[in-house]
């Protein structure tokens, strides 16, 4: 009989105790438990030259072996890539390999890129990969060890394979199960050998998935699926400007209405609690409320621009410079641009969502969160209790891009909940969702470089916009620059001589908040950047392939994927009138990505892109299986946004309300996508956020080639109409 391979039933054990894991062990129930120490695990309190693990593996005496999963899943596939790292390490059975979501603890689960317990950045892989080969490969040895001495050999003559540690032979064979105990009395390796590339057996081909079989016959447990016993069902509407409060709510009407319950008034928002959702719906939309607006009432998306456009006159922070800028923008021709980019909206296909338990001696929290220790936080501080008193259980996410790094929801549902006898399920509606999200930054790219000869001789880049990480990760600011906001620019791949980068910080006005959004600094800079390089080469008379290609002899992962993307998408072939091809580089997250999409552009300026050819070089592929749909779903989701994509205010108010307003790309519209893989000995790189990256410059590239029209302000919209 096969084990569960992931557990999703809602619940989550107590967290253990850091002891236990102070050293390997057979726990109660015959399992066991082997920690591995992540790179800032150093900072513990526990007696010197002691482990203090942030994550562990369990093996039982079935041979089962468990994950204690510290990251979430929301699409991306990190169940079965993580995974599959330990079982490729240990040289485990993958059918018996299964695996546990993480309860909250940053002390032992905490990303060792964040320090916190965080899935986002396109780095879970990147994040775990040594360190859980590392864990995997000590179990290993220690397994390895026991048999031989069972077997009176030398422990080098033996090796693990399948779930079994094998004699040289190959005659004789123990299960993991069958060593455990006497595993556990061996001192687990300090720097244990890791096995030799070439020998991977798992890594690097397309197994499936481990969290399908249950999205398929229902089994799996999403936040918005959570149904603790006598949950009642609520939604909220929170004052439509923003910052605004609640003035006066008449609930008359809305208590007639069969099926609710209670209406909860807040400061900053009003909920009604009802049997069934359709019942806090229709309770909610018969409220008379009043809103006291605040000052935010007659702001616009112009008057947000008209001070983006201000700032962006002023100098900034310096984020890079090298050589002498003014010497090299008095050489040849100087050409001038600027590119801008909209608040966007995250729109995830499952709503936010939070169910919670309010009891005089605690409170208990279902959701799905990409910070589960914040979210557990954020509803302890909501009531003002420890955040031992909190139990929360994170289940699958459906669609997080950034949205799900924020705990508003949790706060707001923890303090409706706080007014209701029982549990209480907290669902935002689409409308709520799309104009009260915290969105992606409008940014405002101003670049000058000067051509000497085609050549590009000096180049120079402000970025002005808000600063998510001042907000979310202050600590993280360096010398008053966002490094994400830069990200992309600061570090672009070409080769100039004389370059200069800068960074003015111009926030929204107060209660507008802005978040991450499937990535940031490089979905701008990738955007910026590779249209103005696409500009420079049509100023110079040069084809934009063998205009990159020039700038990148000191990058040669660069130069392969864009030679390769070039090659697969026939790249300089003709094609018939309102026709063209756009290409667009991305170095991101680790890897390197190339991207050339075919559009076309009929009479009346309506784009539809029909292809697009996808290159990927993410070091050593986990899962190729997994990078192809990554990939093909940040193409959906960029185009779905250089394409339409605008959040908009008027009289403080956003303007979309749903899919009707905030478009997504139709099935009918999706391009033919075709994802070449690059194999490479490097170590793994990002996938989740390059490809939407990529694809918005790969873009508007092809309508340029097709049109001559430049697009330099997305959404794409009309634009292309007045060539």
């Amino acid at each position: 009989m096969k084990p569960e391979r992931f557990n999703q039933s809602g619940t989550i054990a107590p967290s253990p105790s850091r002891r236990l894991f102070l050293q390997a062990g057979v726990a109660a129930g015959g399992a066991l438990l082997l920690g591995f120490r992540l790179p800032f695990a150093g900072a513990a309190t526990e007696a010197p030259g002691t482990l203090a693990p942030d994550a562990f593996i369990r093996i039982d005496r079935q041979g089962v072996v468990t994950l204690i999963m510290p990251q979430v899943e929301m699409g991306q596939g990190v169940y079965t890539s993580i995974a599959m790292i330990l079982a490729e390490e240990l040289g485990a059975n993958w059918e018996q390999v299964t695996l546990e979501a993480a309860p909250p603890n940053d002390a032992l689960y905490g990303n060792p890129t964040f320090k916190e317990q965080m899935t986002g950045n396109s780095n879970s892989i990147r994040a775990f990969w040594m360190p859980l080969r590392k864990a995997a490969a000590g179990a290993r040895a220690m397994l390895t060890t026991a048999a031989a001495q069972r077997w009176k050999v030398d422990a080098a003559s033996c090796h693990a394979d399948n779930g079994e540690i094998v004699d040289a032979t190959g005659a004789r064979k123990l299960g993991f199960g069958e060593l455990i105990n006497d595993a556990a009395r061996i001192t687990p390796p300090t720097d244990p050998p890791l096995k030799n590339v070439a020998d991977f057996k798992l890594i690097g081909k397309s197994l499936k998935r481990l969290d399908t079989p249950d999205k398929v016959n229902g089994k799996v447990i999403y936040g918005i699926d959570a149904m603790p016993p006598g949950v009642k069902f609520a939604t909220l509407a929170a004052c439509p400007v923003f910052g605004g409060k609640v003035a006066r709510v008449d609930d008359a009407k809305a208590k007639l209405i069969p099926g609710v319950r209670q209406v909860v008034v807040l400061e900053d928002l009003v909920a009604v609690v009802g049997d069934h959702m359709w019942a806090a719906k229709q309770g909610l939309a018969a409220l008379d409320i009043t809103w006291d607006e605040g000052a935010n009432a007659n702001v616009s998306t112009a008057d947000v621009w008209a001070k983006i456009r201000a700032a962006s006159e002023k100098e900034g922070l310096v984020a890079k410079t090298e050589g002498d800028l003014a010497k090299g923008l008095a050489q040849g021709e100087k050409l001038d641009a600027a590119y801008e980019m909209p608040f966007l909206a995250h729109a995830t296909m499952e709503p936010l969502n939070c169910t919670v338990h309010v009891r005089p001696d605690g409170c208990e929290v279902w959701v799905g969160s990409q910070v589960l220790s914040r979210a557990q936080k954020a509803a302890a501080t909501a009531l003002g209790i420890p955040v031992e008193k909190v139990t929360i259980h994170n289940h699958l996410i459906g669609g997080g891009f950034g949205r799900r790094l924020e705990t508003d929801y949790v706060d707001k549902a923890v303090r409706i909940a706080q007014k209701v006898d029982g549990p209480v399920k907290v669902v935002w509606t689409r409308e709520e969702d799309i104009q009260h999200d915290i969105y992606r930054p409008v940014y405002r790219d101003v670049m000058s470089a000067s051509l000497a000869d085609g050549r590009i001789a000096a180049w120079s880049h402000r970025i002005t916009g808000s600063s998510i990480i001042a907000r979310y990760f202050p600590a993280y600011l360096k010398d008053g620059i966002d490094g994400d906001a830069v990200e992309g620019s600061a570090n672009q791949p070409y080769g100039f001589s004389d370059v200069h980068v800068d960074w003015v910080a111009q926030e929204p006005p107060v209660g507008i908040q802005t978040a991450f959004w499937r990535g940031v600094g490089v979905t701008r800079g990738t955007f910026a950047v590779e249209s103005f390089v696409d500009e420079l080469a049509a100023n110079a008379k040069q084809d934009p392939l063998a205009y990159r290609i020039s700038l990148l002899d000191k990058n040669p992962r660069a130069k392969a994927v864009l030679q390769i993307a070039a090659e697969k998408s026939g790249w300089g072939k003709p094609l018939p009138a309102g026709q063209g091809r756009g290409i667009a580089l991305c170095i991101g997250f680790g890897s390197f990505i190339a991207q050339v999409v075919q559009a076309t552009v009929d009479k009346e300026g309506a784009v539809n892109p029909t292809h697009v050819w996808c290159v990927v070089d993410c070091g050593i592929q986990v899962n190729p299986d997994t990078i192809r749909a990554q990939m093909q779903s940040g193409i959906v989701f960029g185009l779905s946004a250089a394409l339409h994509g605008e959040i908009t205010i008027k009289d403080g108010r956003v303007e979309q309300t749903n899919f009707g307003d905030y478009r997504v790309l139709r099935i009918n519209e999706v391009p033919q996508i075709a994802v070449h893989l690059v194999k490479s000995p490097q170590a793994p790189g990002g996938i989740g956020e390059p490809g939407t990256s990529c694809v918005m410059p790969a873009l508007t590239n092809a309508i340029y080639a097709a049109t001559g029209k430049r697009i330099r302000k997305l959404p794409v919209r009309e634009q292309a109409s007045s060539v």
